[in-house]
């Protein structure tokens, strides 16, 4: 919940490879594990074993890894589980940050365990690690209004009127991330549930 102490031991970022997939709403999780990695001075490498581009980092004297799955949204789980098992690393202690339907773009939550909500990077990671209790990270983008066409709508672009509101919510999420990470996880979790996508 909300509140309790929770130093994260890995950040990992949902999205698909490729140039022709880094600007699509999908990968959006990406986004956010790629800003964290500036900020903390980290640079990805290949990590073969794991199909995934892993990057260690210290914050406050504590290792941090990021992920970033690389071998398409529906086999995420696969290089979250290598990782988590080679590091001995706690799933509990596991942000996992990803593009949300259920949210309007500019909205952005944090959630621990639960269901996938049919998200299929989420569901493979449970699939693979055997468990829903890892912390999520949601970044809305948006719903286009029927199953049907979720598919269609998460490989776009966002409009650039929703872009701007989703990197809005992204600028928060980095601001708020060491506390988030390694600090404070209630007040760095009340800053972004206030935060409201017309700035008030």
């Amino acid at each position: 919940m909300p509140g309790e102490a929770v130093q994260f031991e890995m950040v990992v970022g949902l999205g698909n490879p490729g140039s022709e997939h880094e600007n699509q709403r999908h990968n959006a999780g990406f986004w956010f594990v790629d800003e964290l990695a500036r900020d903390l001075g980290a640079n990805f490498s290949q990590d073969k074993k794991s199909f995934s581009l892993h990057a260690k980092t210290i914050l406050n004297g504590r290792t941090i890894h990021l992920l970033k799955p690389y071998n398409y949204m529906n086999n995420s789980g696969q290089g979250v589980a290598a990782i988590a098992r080679f590091f001995k690393l706690d799933m509990s202690r596991v942000l996992v940050a990803h593009d949300e339907l259920d949210l309007e773009p500019g909205y952005i939550r944090v959630k621990n365990g639960g269901g996938h909500g049919g998200h299929n990077g989420l569901r493979d990671i449970v699939a693979k690690t055997g468990t829903k209790d890892f912390w999520r990270l949601r970044i809305g983008i948006g719903h286009p209004g029927h199953k049907s066409a979720v598919s269609g709508y998460v490989l776009k672009r966002a409009t650039a009127e929703h872009q701007k509101l989703i990197d809005d919510a992204l600028y928060l999420a980095m601001r708020e991330s060491r506390t988030l990470i390694d600090g404070d996880i209630n007040v760095a979790t009340k800053n972004l549930h206030s935060h409201k996508p017309d700035g008030n």
